[in-house]
């Protein structure tokens, strides 16, 4: 145990002498966490609170037109900006000097084949009814020309998807209003009162969107939960540039030969390094986390909430951070100068995170990439992480993952032993 604590001090020391070193693993992801999560949540509250700006060129002149816009108005994803009757060139001008991400053309007789549509479709309800002639025999209903919808390249596919499902709810909305008004009068002689309109219009039933999680409570995810776990696992193997490099120049230097003529192990030394840098990586973890609850809604960002199982957040944090420690050790092991441990290390961990699904989400990779994922150890991290944030899982739900974690820290382990005798250090 003493030479253990002797081995430790040794390695404080090498530490605290690393300046850059410890700035890069301290600094580093304090920076980052609040740039990114300010990023998402700006993001965040563009798709959800903020609304799509959208041109509107009505080259119709009647009242369907003006219907459509005020219905487009009304979803409550857009925001409609002054409708024009210019051509669709314009239009397109008129998107770029605005600002705007959408532009809509409506047809022109756009109102006319609305009302021929909805009369068509009236006249064979009412065929059907009376027990007529075949409905089905009538003629077809005319088609509508379609709406050219104009959009800023940099909207997203699935928000894409979400702008035409709405356009089409408007458009729809617009043809049962006309049919609705048709067969009212077609029926009673006279107009549809605008009450009962509503009524046979407006959705009474409501959607209620609520999160779920293992402990019951419906708390919504926030930017914070999704990036400060995340991050701090970023940051923890990023402690493979001072601790690789120390490594590096221990094998230069001479130490591990050295160990050999001493009445102990090599294996002293190890766990001297895992041990500091496991302290250091534990500190990173407290650090980004109270930089969540206490530092975000100082400076308008969401709160992280903490999970009620606090034992679990540290048996996870601990893990990840032995894993993260094993990982820095091995890239040092074979690493043959201090550049090479600092250059790959550093590209190794952002690639690393790039298919573990810090940079991306697991759940949008396909194919190869969502196979590769699951070798990467900041996968298994983030996993146990989000169920414990996201889901309110105790010790018991991530246990999975822990063994993974484990596992592939025990392989690290392992691979450094087998770099040690193959390069003659012990």
């Amino acid at each position: 145990m003493f030479k253990l604590w002797i081995s430790i001090k040794k390695d404080v020391k090498v530490l605290l002498r690393d300046k850059v070193g410890l700035a890069l693993m301290l600094g580093m992801p304090i920076v980052l966490v609040v740039v990114v999560t300010s990023i998402q949540n700006s993001t965040f509250q563009l798709i959800n609170k903020s609304k799509i700006a959208v041109a509107v060129c009505n080259l119709d002149t009647g009242l369907a037109g003006r219907q459509l816009i005020k219905d487009i108005d009304n979803i409550g994803l857009f925001k409609v900006l002054n409708p024009t009757r210019k051509n669709a060139d314009s239009l397109q001008q008129y998107m770029h000097d605005s600002d705007a991400m959408l532009g809509i053309t409506i047809p022109q007789n756009f109102t006319e084949k609305v009302n021929a549509k909805a009369s068509n479709s009236a006249d064979k309800a009412m065929a059907e009814f009376n027990g007529g002639a075949d409905s089905t025999a009538a003629s077809a209903p005319p088609e509508i020309d379609p709406l050219q919808v104009y959009y800023n390249p940099v909207l997203q596919e699935s928000l894409r998807f979400s702008v035409q499902g709405a356009l089409q709810s408007a458009l729809q909305l617009v043809e049962s209003r006309q049919t609705l008004r048709t067969l009212y009068y077609n029926t009673n002689e006279k107009e549809m009162p605008l009450e009962l309109e509503k009524q046979m219009l407006s959705a009474n039933s409501k959607v209620n969107m609520l999160p779920t999680s293992k402990d019951g409570t419906r708390n919504t995810p926030n930017a914070a939960q999704h990036n400060v776990p995340a991050w701090t696992i970023f940051a923890m193997f990023f402690v493979v540039v001072s601790l690789g490099g120390s490594v590096v120049r221990e094998k230069i230097s001479g130490g591990y030969i050295r160990l050999k003529t001493l009445p102990t192990n090599y294996m002293v030394g190890i766990l001297s390094k895992q041990i500091t840098y496991l302290v250091v990586t534990l500190l990173q973890a407290a650090i980004i986390f109270s930089m969540g609850i206490w530092l975000f809604p100082v400076i308008g960002l969401p709160p992280l909430n903490i999970p009620h199982d606090v034992l679990a957040l540290f048996v996870v944090t601990l893990v990840t951070g032995w894993c993260a420690v094993s990982y820095a050790i091995c890239v040092g092991v074979f690493a043959g100068t201090h550049e090479q441990a600092n250059g790959f290390g550093a590209i190794s961990i952002v690639i690393l995170a790039c298919i573990g699904g810090l940079m991306v989400p697991s759940f949008a990779m396909q194919g190869l990439a969502k196979t590769l994922a699951n070798f990467s150890p900041m996968h298994w991290c983030l996993q146990a992480y989000y169920k414990i944030f996201l889901e309110g899982a105790s010790l018991t739900d991530v246990l999975t993952n822990l063994f993974s974690i484990l596992t592939i820290s025990l392989v690290l382990l392992f691979i450094t032993h087998v770099g040690l005798k193959k390069k003659n250090l012990i």
